[in-house]
């Protein structure tokens, strides 16, 4: 499982520079910026410490949709109480929840928002999860660096449980599959995009345990031969 470090629309050069550090202290490799600011100009490699070789290499999109087009399961990163999501995940069990689903899952993003407002609605509802940092009522939110930096701590155990050369689950064989063919059978059922019912069926999918998503598979198959 690999796992990308995702900024939307950050606007100080320096909070990219120092995710980039974040993110590479903690083991991994991967930052994809949506309409970034000039991420390589001199604030942002002074922050980025020891890291340039991440900003150098960060994956530039222009929207949401293009730069998670690829990934098997989103995760965004939100403050916010309970507004386009039902559930919202503790950072301190994402771990959990990503390695109980290790073996099916190929490509993971962490989404997070702008330094001003954070995440758009729309973005957290297309999210397969939504997480949030545990922190002092009294204090209103993180830094976006720091808040990349400890969603990094928390899943740093995954870089350590892989196995030398180890092989990524094929994505048909995984989430991701189970995933698009879930929307499809949604869609033909009548539960279009956008509607409360298809995203809070998507948002639970999101939680179900590895060992069923191979039955699930099997049970869509199924069902997609009927139609």
């Amino acid at each position: 499982m690999e796992i990308y470090f995702i900024l939307y629309k950050p606007a100080v050069p320096g909070n990219v520079g120092a995710a980039a550090r974040a993110i590479k202290t903690m083991g991994f490799s991967h930052l994809r910026l949506i309409d970034p600011c000039d991420h390589l100009c001199e604030e942002a490699l002074m922050l980025a410490h020891g890291s340039h070789d991440i900003l150098q290499s960060a994956e530039l999109f222009s929207d949401f949709e293009s730069a998670v087009a690829d990934l098997d399961l989103v995760v965004c990163t939100t403050a916010k109480g309970r507004t386009a999501k039902h559930d919202y995940h503790s950072s301190r069990n994402l771990m959990g929840l990503l390695s109980n689903k290790k073996e099916q899952l190929g490509k993971v993003g962490i989404l997070f928002g702008t330094e001003e407002s954070g995440l758009p609605n729309q973005l957290i509802l297309k999210s397969d999860m939504a997480m949030s940092i545990p922190m002092a009522g009294s204090y209103p939110s993180l830094n976006l660096a720091q808040s990349v930096m400890v969603t990094a701590y928390e899943l740093s155990p995954l870089k350590h449980m892989e196995k030398p050369g180890e092989i990524l689950a094929k994505s048909w064989e995984g989430f991701g599959t189970l995933k698009k063919q879930t929307k499809q059978l949604l869609i033909d059922a009548g539960i279009p995009e956008g509607t409360p019912l298809f995203h809070r069926i998507l948002e639970r999918l999101a939680t179900v345990d590895a060992n069923d998503i191979p039955l699930l598979l099997s049970v869509l198959s199924r069902i997609q031969k009927t139609y």
